[in-house]
């Protein structure tokens, strides 16, 4: 009864505060199959709150799996054009998007990360229309995430399937805050002390964050006019939303060419089915000038090699790490939830709307601003109890933003 509770609660939730989905207006739903028992739940209610129609985009990882593995190599320099337009089309027309994050994190392990980088690269370049309607925040977006059971027996190995679902699934409600009596008032409360790090931050306006730790000194530049952006925030049409759920970040664009030094991760990365881990990588002038990795170097190298952008960093993401979803000291294998747990950066592409009047800026004024342009945009963790960030100040005066991991402020 509690699960079946938790499950409503969540789908409104979902509705309610990440989409904030208004009557009238058309829901796209990204869904795995497994998801399919959530996805009806959403529907009902979204229906139940006025939506006039629901678009359920189906994606299925055994498919997937047996394309990469079976398909000539042509099949991964195409993207069905019907979908790129009617993705856009939906977007114009005033619709919200919601995406179901849940995938085995393993999936892909045996596939030639080659096949996996062309597919992506393919699918952004088709995309690249639709992209810019919610990196510009002009339409309401979120990500949530359910279990499936590759990924649930991934986080806990020493669970017999059943359990590992059930404990993961407990995990999410907690995590989102599904599990209190009233998860509304509770990311309301979340949502504004979020607000409170962005006010401060937004104020301060560093030029500099210096971030030292084991295996990373690492210096950043902030432009000018800078926003630091956290919690919720608004379309265009002045409907606040939540992008991600869980959310525990605030984040921020760096100057393209001003990022020197070198940044050690500190959690794994699932990126495109595989999994990449204990990377290094080292920046001069903002660009990546050598990288390592114990696990997943060939598709760290082809990520990074994606175009000229992905060689750069696009957000500058900070995350205390007495967050809730850190204190679970738990690894995800999901980058929803492990980026909320641990500062990070992301390779690629800035969000526009980190830098004022950003989103009303074309390609080339945002390169001219020092603001990153990719088709990819990809966060990596690098956040631990011994990171320790200092911020300079326009006159030169140091501060502390981080010690040891969490707020100094």
């Amino acid at each position: 009864m509690d699960f079946k509770t938790n499950l409503k609660k969540y789908a409104e939730l979902t509705l309610k505060v990440g989409l904030n989905l208004q009557k009238g207006q058309t829901l796209v739903v990204n869904a795995p199959l497994t998801s399919a028992d959530f996805v009806r739940k959403i529907t009902k209610k979204a229906y139940d709150l006025g939506a006039k129609n629901v678009h359920v985009e189906w994606h299925d990882e055994e498919l997937k799996l047996l394309k990469y593995k079976n398909a000539p190599e042509e099949a991964f320099k195409e993207f069905p054009e019907w979908k790129a337009k009617g993705f856009e089309q939906m977007a114009k027309d005033g619709a919200c998007f919601l995406s179901i994050s849940a995938s085995n994190p393993d999936l892909l392990k045996d596939v030639d990360p080659k096949r996996i980088s062309t597919a992506q690269k393919t699918a952004a370049k088709a995309m690249e229309a639709f992209r810019k309607y919610t990196q510009n925040s002009e339409v309401s977006w979120a990500v949530v995430s359910v279990p499936t059971k590759e990924w649930a027996q991934k986080v806990y190995p020493n669970l017999n399937e059943k359990e590992s679902v059930e404990k993961l699934w407990e995990s999410i409600f907690s995590i989102v805050r599904v599990d209190k009596n009233n998860p509304i008032d509770e990311w309301k409360k979340h949502l504004s002390t979020l607000k409170e790090k962005v006010t401060y931050l937004n104020t301060k306006q560093y030029k500099k964050l210096h971030y030292k730790a084991p295996g990373t000194d690492l210096t950043v530049k902030l432009p000018k006019n800078h926003i630091w952006i956290g919690g919720d925030e608004a379309n265009s049409k002045g409907i606040n939303f939540v992008a991600n759920m869980p959310t525990e970040e605030v984040f921020t664009v760096p100057i393209r060419h001003s990022v020197n030094g070198t940044v050690t991760s500190t959690k794994p990365l699932n990126y495109g089915g595989n999994l990449i881990e204990d990377f290094k990588l080292t920046f001069k002038d903002g660009k990546i000038t050598d990288f390592s990795a114990e696990k997943g170097y060939e598709t760290l190298k082809n990520l990074i090699e994606t175009d000229e952008g992905s060689h750069y960093l696009g957000e500058v993401a900070l995350v205390p790490h007495n967050s809730p979803i850190s204190k679970t000291d738990t690894i995800f294998y999901n980058t929803l939830f492990d980026e909320n747990a641990s500062c990070h950066f992301a390779v690629g592409s800035a969000y526009p709307t980190c830098v004022e009047n950003g989103a009303k800026m074309d390609k080339e004024e945002l390169k001219e601003k020092g603001i990153n342009v990719s088709l990819t945009h990809v966060d990596f963790m690098i956040g631990s109890n011994k990171l320790d960030i200092d911020g300079e100040t326009s006159d030169g005066k140091i501060e502390a933003v981080f010690r040891k991991g969490n707020w100094a402020f």
